[in-house]
């Protein structure tokens, strides 16, 4: 919270504090697809990341006057890291298929942020589980986040879902 939270609002008041008035400037979130639903076993990330995303949608709004684009970035699953790559494999079919490779995220993500405010979720299966998301329950796709992420802690991180068990 105080990473995905705390700071980036400071970093965010630093940043249009020292921007040159009357220019155009951009603001990046890296919010997460996560932010979209209710996510039990992430419920504290999905949190902090949906933060981001309402923050950044209504920042965006209110310095649009000021020339100032504000985009929140959505993705899925990136390979970045060891973790991450280890975390997209216990998903399964799943976390390959919402995963985008980064350097075309991060490509058009640059390019959004320099044309237009709003909010960008890489791939077109991420779209699409974003809007069926809106339409389900959201009691419904918190047992069905649930399902899926307790199968794959427990490939991943067993000691997650039992602290008290070695991994």
């Amino acid at each position: 919270m105080t990473l995905n939270n705390a700071a980036t609002l400071r970093m965010t008041h630093a940043a249009l504090s020292r921007r040159r008035e009357g220019r155009p400037f951009s603001l990046v979130f890296v919010s997460s697809l996560a932010s979209m639903y209710p996510m039990p076993l992430k419920a504290t990330y999905a949190a902090s990341k949906r933060f981001l995303l309402d923050f950044a949608v209504a920042l965006g709004q209110e310095l649009k006057p000021s020339n100032v684009r504000v985009l929140a970035l959505c993705p899925g699953g990136l390979v970045t890291t060891q973790a991450a790559m280890r975390g997209i494999a216990a998903q399964g079919f799943w976390g390959g298929a919402t995963t985008n490779p980064l350097e075309i995220v991060a490509a058009k993500t640059v390019d959004r942020a320099l044309r237009r405010s709003g909010v960008y979720i890489p791939g077109a299966l991420n779209n699409a589980l974003t809007f069926a998301g809106k339409l389900l329950p959201r009691r419904w796709v918190a047992a069905a986040i649930y399902h899926r992420w307790s199968k794959a802690q427990q490939q991943w991180n067993p000691s997650e879902l039992n602290p008290a068990k070695p991994a």
